[in-house]
């Protein structure tokens, strides 16, 4: 993948993000004044806006580990939330540690990093995002992990590449955006933890 294809993926991720955030916080906006009005009550309305929580989520955290990156700052507040927001309800215990603002395109890599790691967590465990003088450690540890040895090559520098699904995308996204940025990814497993780090 070159870094042209690189580029123009994160404009369509972020063109794409850009245009369903507004919608779906219309229809937050909508259910919370019926909630408010009264006339919204009972289990299918709190499906609805379970599902519409789980999608805004999912935007934010979608329009920086797929958007392109720009000279922004994301702050530990945002970074916190979004995440709080994506896993809540879930098997999965993240914890972003860093305090300081981070520089949107490392935390871009640092998103698309706990992707992989998610893929390895299908049984629930806990994953901590850490960085220390620019270089960022990813940690899970679960009871048990499922590491695919072909999706995993991905972040290999050399040899051949298997063909990449729409559900493995984040492999073949993170070691070309971390070479755009003059990093590395580096990974180590055993039979209960995983590491990145970059």
């Amino acid at each position: 993948m070159s870094v042209s294809d690189v580029n123009l993926a994160a404009l369509i991720g972020s063109r794409i993000c850009h245009d369903l955030i507004s919608p779906i916080g219309a229809i937050n906006n909508g259910l919370e004044l019926l909630t408010m009005s009264g006339a919204a009550e009972g289990p299918e309305m709190d499906l609805i806006g379970e599902s519409v929580g789980n999608a805004s989520a999912r935007i934010r955290f979608f329009r920086i580990a797929f958007g392109a990156a720009g000279d922004q700052m994301v702050g530990e507040a945002e970074a916190s939330s979004i995440l709080r927001d994506l896993y809540h309800g879930s098997r999965l215990d993240v914890v972003w540690s860093p305090t300081d603002p981070q520089p949107r395109a490392t935390v871009r890599l640092a998103f698309l990093g706990l992707l992989c790691l998610e893929t390895a967590m299908p049984y629930g465990g806990s994953i901590a995002a850490d960085q220390q003088d620019g270089h960022w450690t990813l940690s899970g540890t679960a009871d048990k992990l499922n590491i695919t040895p072909e999706i995993w090559s991905w972040l290999e520098a050399a040899g051949d590449k298997p063909p990449v699904q729409p559900s493995h995308v984040q492999f073949a996204l993170l070691p070309n955006i971390a070479m755009d940025e003059g990093r590395q990814v580096k990974f180590d497993a055993n039979d209960t933890q995983i590491t990145l780090s970059f």
